[in-house]
């Protein structure tokens, strides 16, 4: 299968927007305060664990699309250089 050139590209942003959010996500949810995610104790909740795995679940899911995307552009690139390659003036 042979992905464009547009949406290999949006495979890539959307694997690179994965890791910016859902790191800044795990982030504000070890700094939670609200008592949502730790108890009194300071122990993790039910509600930490869920949003965790929510977390951990779409970060590797976008960083296996961002992965397709990046594969996506390095196949095209070559190609073109191939193609390029193999014109010959005369």
């Amino acid at each position: 299968m042979k992905l464009s050139r547009p949406l290999s590209w949006f495979l890539l942003a959307f694997g690179a927007w994965s890791w910016v959010i859902w790191i800044t996500f795990v982030k504000n949810l070890w700094k939670d305060g609200s008592g949502l995610a730790f108890d009194a104790a300071g122990d993790p909740t039910a509600y930490f664990w869920i949003h965790l795995l929510l977390a951990i679940t779409s970060f590797l899911l976008g960083t296996a699309v961002g992965v397709i995307g990046f594969r996506s552009l390095r196949t095209l690139r070559r190609e073109q250089a191939d193609t390029e390659g193999s014109v010959t003036l005369g």
